[in-house]
């Protein structure tokens, strides 16, 4: 349970990473402004759109993290389950047996 919640710490810190430096190269490529000009076209109400209100920087980062927080809980649970059944399914047909020892 340890190394799960160790390794899935590590995926959903670079998962964080990952989607804001994702979110910083579609900034630098003009994609938010590109999206925005299309849905001005689009537009038929009076009311200005902006993509940002919805995909600010800030959201995206918060609503990654959220993810990362849930996704450390699954992937712990789930590793813990599958060692568990894992020991069970060894013992019941007499798979291999590993002893460690601190030397």
């Amino acid at each position: 349970m340890k190394i799960a919640f160790l390794l899935s710490v590590a995926i959903g810190i670079a998962m964080v990473v990952m989607i804001a430096m994702l979110w910083i190269v579609l900034q630098g490529m003009g994609v938010w402004d590109n999206v925005n000009s299309l849905l001005r076209t689009l537009e038929t109400s009076g009311k200005t759109f902006d993509i940002m209100d919805y995909v600010g920087f800030g959201r995206v980062v918060s609503l990654s993290v959220v993810i990362a927080v849930v996704d450390v809980l699954l992937m712990t649970a789930l590793a813990t389950l599958g060692a568990f059944l894992y020991n069970i399914c060894s013992s019941l047909v007499g798979g291999v047996q590993m002893t460690l020892s601190d030397e």
